[in-house]
């Protein structure tokens, strides 16, 4: 299905839901872009309720957010099923990310810790200080992978850091040499992945919190690398 005639299907939906069911939502939009699992082959993320950051003091019910729905994903998905319903698939993103959307406006604490990640992430955008830990924050698809405002943190829990950086991404194995002067705690933004995801992806090595962390604020390690396929392993 062309953009535009799916734009054209999820306004119809959309004008579908009752008034009620769409308070705090200021937008539904398509994006051409796909977004890719991070870690399952052939899985992509059909759409995401975006939260936006409250005003200071503001109530819990009065919490927005905006709607993407992802058309690079619904192609790639119907390229894989030739029975793919591009109707009954928006209807269903649809409903899912409107349950979200309440979820946020009950669990404030939530959204706050959300909003937090992403003014440090748009600081480590901009080479400002940041909390190394920030991107805990931010939403969690998988255990120990972790988006903020496109960006996905692979998050390693590490006694130092390895040799080699081996991670895997949307089913595929991956690795990089570590770069030689690395310290701990790092983010290590990768280049060359098949199928990114929308923003960056980010390795984070941190050590298991200690005792001594809470008095000392750690410098933050940031490289990028390219990455190369891992090759197979060999069958016994």
């Amino acid at each position: 299905m062309r953009l535009s005639d799916f734009e054209s299907l999820v306004r119809r939906l959309a004008g579908e839901f009752p008034p009620d069911f769409l308070e705090g939502i200021v937008e539904i939009e398509v994006s051409r872009i796909s977004v890719p699992h991070p870690t399952r082959a052939d899985i992509y993320t059909l759409g995401e309720c975006i939260p936006l950051p409250a005003p200071e003091g503001g109530r819990t019910e009065a919490v927005q957010s905006r709607i993407v729905l992802y058309h690079g994903s619904f192609q790639a998905l119907a390229r894989l099923d030739p029975d793919f319903d591009w109707r009954e698939e928006a209807w269903e993103t649809l409903t899912h990310e409107l349950r979200h959307h309440v979820e946020w406006r009950a669990h404030a604490g939530a959204l706050e810790a959300y909003d937090d990640a992403v003014e440090a992430n748009f600081a480590r955008h901009d080479g400002e200080p940041f909390d190394p830990l920030f991107y805990l924050g931010g939403d969690s698809p998988v255990p120990d992978v972790y988006e903020v405002d496109g960006d996905y943190f692979l998050d390693r829990l590490v006694r130092s850091a390895p040799p080699v950086l081996e991670w895997t991404w949307h089913g595929v194995p991956y690795q990089a040499a570590t770069p030689g002067n690395v310290t701990l705690p790092a983010l290590i933004t990768i280049d060359g992945i098949d199928e990114p995801p929308p923003g960056e992806l980010v390795l984070a090595l941190r050590r298991k919190p200690r005792i001594l962390d809470l008095f000392r604020a750690a410098s933050v390690f940031q490289a990028r690398v390219e990455a190369t396929r891992a090759p197979a392993a060999a069958s016994g």
